[in-house]
């Protein structure tokens, strides 16, 4: 099994990769795959890849605490079987006012859609389910859909890709704009550049889908 991870040193990247497999560090090979630096001024990242022998157990799939993620659950089993793409959806962690709920089936691919937005629509549904069928002592919490890990690789590219376009920003001393993107992926590349001395962001467009315009404030000279 080959999996990749990111972090803001070796060491960081590292422990990540014991975390999510449950694993000790003898108990897989790393490989570094890039240094990403972070502007002229602030560390960046490193990508490394880790290869495993054999296959890493799917992590356990939680009970249901309560009948309303339950029902929530069951909301969306519903939907993707009236697409036409059955699945089977479980409880896969619990934050503090949060509840992330995985999409397991043979059409993912489809249910993900192109850079997730049937995935995101599926889940803004949820998310109004949720919150209507909430009351009393079960309050409603954020519901995050997600299917084979998309989330967070889709996480690490949009970061690792904002790097390297701040980079470029800061050598052409001028701006760049990128793909459009919903709230939580603008908010991740805000934050990931926010520390850099020379550049600013800012979402540009309307609706749902803004653009974010990476923006080089620094000497000119």
């Amino acid at each position: 099994m080959i999996r990749e991870f990111e972090g803001k040193t070796e060491k960081e990247a590292i422990s990540k990769a014991v975390s999510e497999l449950g694993l000790q560090q003898d108990e897989f090979d790393v490989e570094i795959l890039e240094t990403i630096s972070n502007g002229f001024f602030k560390r960046g990242s490193v990508r490394i890849r880790v290869h495993v022998e054999g296959n890493i157990a799917a992590p356990s799939q939680l009970s249901f605490d309560n009948d309303l993620e339950k029902k929530t659950a069951d909301f969306v089993s519903k939907i993707i079987e009236k697409m036409g793409f059955p699945g089977k959806v479980s409880v896969n962690f619990r934050d503090e006012r949060k509840i992330g709920l995985d999409i397991k089936s043979d059409h993912s691919a489809i249910l993900i859609g192109k850079k997730g937005k049937n995935m995101d629509a599926i889940q803004l549904l949820a998310n109004v389910y949720h919150g209507k069928i909430s009351s009393g002592d079960e309050k409603s919490a954020r519901i995050i859909i997600d299917s084979e890990n998309y989330r967070r690789r889709r996480e690490d590219n949009i970061i690792r890709m904002a790097q390297k376009t701040a980079d470029q920003v800061c050598r052409s001393k001028n701006s760049k704009l990128l793909e459009p993107m919903n709230p939580f992926e603008r908010r991740l590349i805000h934050t990931a550049l926010n520390e850099m001395t020379d550049i600013i962001t800012k979402s540009e467009g309307e609706g749902l889908y803004k653009q974010v315009r990476i923006i080089y404030k620094g000497s000119r000279e």
